[in-house]
């Protein structure tokens, strides 16, 4: 079966800029509009399915300039529709950043402004990179200069209102192309 991404791949982007809740919006439209031709995969072949919702997934990133990943660390969770685009989400901006462009402290702050029960550390501290690991007792968050990646369900309360912060704070999200 093919996908159907439900828009013309004729209009034209200028400048774009997106907050994650509009980005998960998106993704989770397009894959509730090609819910029969998953739920179908699924039954016939599963590691179809993890490529039809991959290729989903790219191509909202897409739009976008980003690559949007979704990641499956229980490979249980593959059967699991309703959880695509809510848990385990990669976000890359630019794989080749190293600093963020503010203070790491900053980050480190508002995380425990809105997660009180978490702990912020700094992450991944070599060859001239930093980054910034959020955890809490549902998951963690990993920050990085040029990505981010969510290993928890991004509906917990607070986890959208601080990625769409660091959209505009860290990742000054806004399409350069």
């Amino acid at each position: 079966m093919q996908l159907d991404y439900g828009c013309d791949f004729g209009e034209t982007i200028e400048a774009l800029t997106i907050t994650f809740s509009a980005l998960l919006q998106e993704l989770r439209s397009n894959i509730d509009y090609n819910r029969q031709v998953l739920e179908s995969s699924l039954r016939a072949n599963p590691g179809v399915a993890y490529q039809k919702v991959n290729e989903i997934t790219r191509f909202v990133g897409s739009r976008y300039y980003l690559n949007l990943q979704i990641h499956f660390p229980d490979h249980r969770r593959v059967s699991v529709i309703d959880s695509y685009g809510t848990e385990n989400l990669g976000i890359i901006f630019d794989k080749h950043r190293k600093r963020f462009p503010i203070e790491r402290e900053t980050i480190k702050q508002k995380a425990l402004e809105m997660f009180p029960a978490s702990k912020a550390d700094d992450a991944y501290m070599y060859e001239g990179k930093e980054g910034v690991r959020i955890t809490f007792a549902e998951g963690r968050l990993e920050i990085l200069p040029g990505s981010i990646h969510l290993w928890c369900n991004v509906e917990k309360d607070g986890v959208k209102e601080f990625v769409d912060w660091l959209f505009e704070n860290v990742y000054n999200f806004s399409n350069p192309h």
